[in-house]
């Protein structure tokens, strides 16, 4: 009897960051949200860009992180050099746009509120990624039932139809429903599109909602299995966010991450930050990058003994 070879370039290490209970994800995600919002210092917007796209570089293919690169670029340039457009406010004029000034502070300020926005997007969908719906549901689930189930169903609504929407047009093209790539046909295979979606979301609804009743949602003595245990690596995970989240507050109350853009950009105030403010900081936005590199070098050292 042979036995199949066991591929270890196919198994990849399970203790990372996006295996961590779902609560600790929730927590973590919303304090660098917070975070990011909240303090507008160059120092946290940078640090929180450069976190998130570095936790995307350890998790997803660089055609994606490309991919996503071009798109953030785009977004930069919009708020970058429409910003100034806008905003006259600051000290050090550059140049006049009839007679309207466009000054240093209002271009800079531009650069970091474009780092922040990435920086939301980038967090948000990584949040997407690691918190599916069956950890969504499991931490909301036994608080607000019935509204962490119409969340879970509403995000998944969207790439549902997208996902379908792929499908249906692939078949078409298979069987040259529509061959040509006229406006009169592009047109009539949207149209035959959305007949067959709208077709497709009602019949599906029906039978969900049936299947959701023969599994007996909406009884009281109901019970949920989760797979999701709670460990001293949560335990550490929960207590380093919270503990760098109390120190940048402490911070922020000694007035260390108070900056001012306008009128003028305080390049004094940058230049004199405390080291342990930027440290402090980084590891609140590198720490699943932390992780995530830790586990990789420790499955490579575990697949060179083998």
């Amino acid at each position: 009897m042979q036995y199949p070879i066991l591929n270890l370039e196919s198994v990849r290490c399970v203790k990372s960051f996006s295996t961590s209970h779902p609560v600790a994800l929730l927590l973590y995600y919303i304090v660098v949200m917070m975070v990011t919002i909240f303090f507008i210092h160059p120092i946290v917007l940078l640090v929180s860009f450069l976190g998130s796209m570095t936790l995307a570089i350890t998790l997803k293919p660089w055609k994606q992180i490309r991919k996503d690169l071009q798109f953030y670029l785009i977004i930069f340039l919009i708020v970058v050099f429409t910003n100034p457009l806008f905003v006259h406010e600051g000290k050090t004029v550059l140049f006049e746009i009839n007679q309207y000034p466009i000054t240093l502070e209002a271009f800079l300020y531009g650069v970091f509120i474009a780092f922040m926005l990435i920086a939301i997007i980038n967090w948000s969908k990584l949040y997407s990624d690691m918190m599916t719906t069956d950890k969504f549901v499991y931490v909301f689930g036994k608080t607000i039932p019935k509204l962490s189930l119409i969340l879970t169903m509403a995000l998944r609504l969207i790439p549902l139809f997208i996902k379908q929407i792929k499908k249906i047009s692939m078949t078409q093209r298979t069987f040259s429903v529509y061959p040509g790539n006229s406006i009169k046909h592009r047109i009539r295979r949207g149209i035959q599109t959305f007949h067959i979606i709208i077709t497709w979301s009602l019949e599906n609804s029906v039978t969900q909602a049936d299947a959701m009743k023969a599994r007996g949602y909406g009884l009281e003595k109901r019970t949920n299995f989760a797979v999701f245990r709670w460990s001293f690596r949560d335990t550490i995970i929960c207590f380093i966010t919270v503990s760098l989240f109390l120190v940048v507050l402490y911070f922020n109350g000694r007035g260390d991450l108070m900056f001012q853009y306008y009128p003028l950009f305080e390049w004094s105030v940058l230049s004199k930050t405390n080291a342990f403010v930027w440290l402090t900081v980084s590891l609140l936005m590198l720490l699943p990058s932390l992780l995530e590199v830790k586990e990789q070098i420790k499955w490579k050292f575990v697949q060179s003994k083998m």
